[in-house]
């Protein structure tokens, strides 16, 4: 019972940790993100399970996951409140070809990566760029003056 109580509290601790880490950072991982994600997985398993290398000790941890992140999904289908707040919203970044400087900073967003997003759609200029989404799994979409856009179905609301 002892794993499944240090796997519960590691869930929790590893939902804030990338959720302080920020959107922008999941979207994409750097190189250095991602050796650090995987050094904190090892560190992860260590702490749940201790000196317990068995299967069963292994198994308890992995289950405890799994249905902590089956719970999560479900409570998120039925109702729009915890997903907002487990997943995050869309954040508009800009708007009328101008960036949100303050939000972007919020979000940990560069210019540079904006930038760079919006090259790898097409767009040459950022003033092109009608709006830009920040989505909640860290990727951006844009709606561009023309009509024409890359990434979600339909605009989001401003709010």
């Amino acid at each position: 019972m002892e794993i499944v109580v240090r796997a519960a509290l590691m869930f929790l601790f590893l939902w804030l940790v990338t959720r302080v880490v920020g959107r922008s950072t999941l979207g994409e991982l750097s190189s250095f993100q991602l050796i650090l994600f995987i050094t904190m997985g090892d560190l992860v398993g260590q702490a749940v399970v201790q000196q317990d290398y068995s299967f069963t000790a292994g198994a308890l941890a992995v289950g405890t996951f799994a249905v902590l992140t089956l719970f999560l999904a479900w409570i998120n289908s039925r109702w729009r409140g915890p997903a907002r707040f487990t997943h995050g919203v869309p954040v508009i970044v800009v708007k009328d070809g101008e960036p949100l400087l303050d939000i972007m900073r919020r979000e940990r967003l560069g210019v540079d990566d904006l930038l760079a997003a919006s090259r790898g759609q097409g767009i040459e200029r950022v003033g092109d760029i009608q709006v830009a989404v920040l989505e909640a799994n860290g990727q951006l979409s844009f709606f561009t003056g023309d009509g024409g856009s890359s990434g979600a179905q339909e605009q989001p609301s401003v709010g």
